[in-house]
């Protein structure tokens, strides 16, 4: 079960093969299923994951937008007016998968987007490191012999390439559009403080209510599964990075999950106040303050054992017990789950991996037949997929896969739906739909009688939340630009793709939908905007009867070493094959527009596509 495990490697197109010979019984839909199961992993634009898969919207868009400069949006200007335009990111021949993150904050967001201009991803993406400065980044993308398992995934099943994140923002604000379908304390009060940064968010106590709490008073069984959880529990070196679960799980920062009565970390607490006393008998500080900076350490410590104990556990209402368990599932059955153990890579250079099974309690309740109607899992850091670790993520997609699968009769009632938070700082073609401010016509029109002043920050909202004039200008909250979505399940295989707009409430709207229809309940997410609700769809676009279904002639993955690979690129060269394009070529694109709105990048052939319920009317007048 290790990543870097020639046993696991090979398990990688085994899973999707297991997963596409399973079907659901003949005239079932996707109401007969029993386990809605969701992992958002970290950070990827749809560009940069899936720009050259065939079939989709991506480099070879024929419709790609044009920026004021008259140049498709393919082709960015930075501040010394060179242009550049996508290039392939090699994972094997260079150390791009070891190169860290790009911005992919509030304020790096709104500028990238520029008003709908699209047209300053060069500057507002540029790399922190001084490294990696002269590299516009913002344009790389992978490809297939890059990233195997993930093409292979979304041709076996159905890719959604109109999906967007729900907020101009980075990971926690849009992880609580997934999980709660807002980002303010009073959802419909634009007045509210809009949480657009993670620091607004992470252990902040913050309480709106949360879908999570709307399943458990209906009585829906749910689940979060993570290894651990992110709170300090005494993990030292590459353990955090391997066994916690990167903040990627928001209902840790809702004051009304009382996460900090988590076992492990009250057992932490404890230990800590013991060696902070000890430390005060024997330590000597440099001055005043340092010594000041351990005694409030230790009164945090010692005011946490006292307030989260178990005695005050049980005072809880049975509500809030139950969101807490169910909220923070982890591997506690597992005796290695906080150990990291060794495996040898090329050249005898040693790489850590997690000792225990990551998945030990979701894996014991698909085996016992107890997973629950809604789960979600929650990856470690290095499995996550975020830039700033290496992409080890394919691994932990397919050992999901497999662990559904094991039982045929689990998989047979099974959708599974894999997505991402946000693009970090990797460029996307398609400009985000966006609200109009219902207060400025000259923004748009809306629904008669809609406002949409909760969708926005205006000047004096940013002003007020950051306590200085930050001389920006309004902007719309979301939705956030493209990331990919692959819904797997038996009524979803054989390689389509799915074009209706959608966003990450619209996981929520699914299970609106989907709790109503199979359960008669109406479990309702009221923090939604109406202009959300009018512009992204619920996902029930993408499911087919069982018998229009074919299993999809796909070219499954090599079966290499898949994080061996990864890891033997870590001292490799920076990518070099970046070039500013020539006055002459620019010259060629502009006097050939409609011959070059596309890259020509993409594979060649197409995927059948879901019928999407849109009514399409144009109406024209003249004057």
């Amino acid at each position: 079960m290790l990543a870097g495990s020639t046993a696991a490697i090979n398990l990688i197109p085994e899973s999707i093969q297991k997963a596409l010979a399973i079907d659901a019984k003949p005239g079932s839909s996707y109401l007969d299923a029993e386990h809605i199961v969701f992992l958002m992993q970290e950070n990827r634009s749809f560009d940069h994951c899936y720009g050259t898969l065939k079939g989709v919207r991506g480099f070879n868009d024929p419709r790609a937008m044009r920026q004021p400069s008259g140049l498709p949006v393919w082709y960015q200007q930075n501040k010394n007016a060179e242009i550049y335009a996508p290039f392939h990111l090699d994972i094997e021949n260079t150390k791009i998968t070891w190169m860290g993150s790009l911005p992919h904050g509030w304020r790096d967001m709104v500028a990238a987007r520029n008003e709908g201009k699209m047209d300053t991803w060069l500057e507002a993406k540029q790399a922190g490191d001084p490294e990696y400065k002269h590299i516009p980044l913002t344009m790389g993308y992978f490809e297939r012999k890059d990233i195997p398992f993930y093409y292979a995934f979304a041709d076996a099943f159905t890719v959604c390439d109109q999906h967007f994140c729900s907020s101009l923002t980075g990971t926690s604000a849009n992880r609580s559009y997934f999980w709660s379908g807002t980002v303010r304390e009073e959802p419909h009060n634009p007045e509210s403080t809009a949480h657009v940064d993670n620091s607004q968010i992470n252990y902040k106590d913050v309480s709106w209510k949360t879908y999570p709490e709307r399943l458990q008073e209906a009585g829906i069984p749910w689940k979060v599964y993570q290894n651990e959880l992110s709170l300090p529990v005494g993990f030292e070196g590459e353990e955090e990075d391997w066994l916690a679960n990167f903040t990627d799980n928001n209902l840790e920062f809702h004051k009304q999950y009382h996460v900090k009565f988590h076992p492990a970390y009250y057992s932490f607490a404890q230990k800590r106040v013991k060696e902070i006393e000890h430390l005060l008998t024997v330590a000597k500080f440099a001055n005043q303050e340092a010594y000041q900076k351990v005694v409030n350490e230790l009164e945090g410590y010692k005011k946490d054992v006292e307030q989260y104990s178990p005695e005050n556990f049980k005072k809880l209402s049975k509500q809030e017990q139950e969101i807490h368990l169910r909220a923070f599932a982890t591997n506690t059955k597992d005796p290695n789950y906080h150990q990291l153990s060794k495996i040898n890579g090329q050249d005898g250079v040693e790489i850590e991996v997690p000792k225990g099974d990551v998945f030990h309690q979701f894996r014991e309740d698909v085996k016992s037949g107890n997973l629950p109607a809604v789960s979600w899992l929650v990856a470690p850091c290095r499995f996550s997929d975020h830039p700033g670790s290496p992409w080890y993520g394919a691994w932990y997609v397919s050992e999901t896969l497999d662990i559904l699968t094991a039982n045929p009769e689990v998989w047979k009632k099974t959708i599974f739906i894999l997505t991402y938070d946000e693009n970090d700082g990797y460029f996307d073609h398609i400009a985000p739909f966006i609200s109009p401010l219902s207060s400025k016509k000259e923004t748009g029109a809306v629904p008669k009688g809609m406002n949409t002043a909760d969708e926005y920050v205006t000047v004096e909202q940013e002003n007020k939340r950051t306590g200085k004039n930050t001389g920006v200008h309004d902007s719309p909250i979301g939705l956030g630009y493209r990331v990919p979505l692959v819904i797997a399940s038996p009524w979803s295989k054989g390689g389509w793709v799915n074009s209706e707009v959608c966003d990450h409430t619209s996981t929520l709207q699914f299970l609106e939908h989907f709790i109503q229809k199979k359960y008669k309940k109406e479990v309702k997410e009221t923090n939604l905007t109406d202009w959300r609700r009018l512009i992204c769809g619920n996902l029930t676009s993408a499911f087919r009867p069982i018998p229009e279904n074919q299993r999809p002639a796909i070219d499954f993955v090599n079966r290499d070493q898949y994080v061996e690979r990864i890891f033997s690129a870590k001292d490799k060269s920076i990518p070099g094959n970046f070039q500013a394009i020539s006055a002459d070529s620019l010259s060629n694109i502009k006097n050939n527009l409609s011959m070059n709105a596309g890259l020509g990048l993409q594979e060649k052939g197409t995927k059948p596509a879901c019928a999407i319920p849109y009514d399409m009317e144009v109406n024209l007048s003249v004057e």
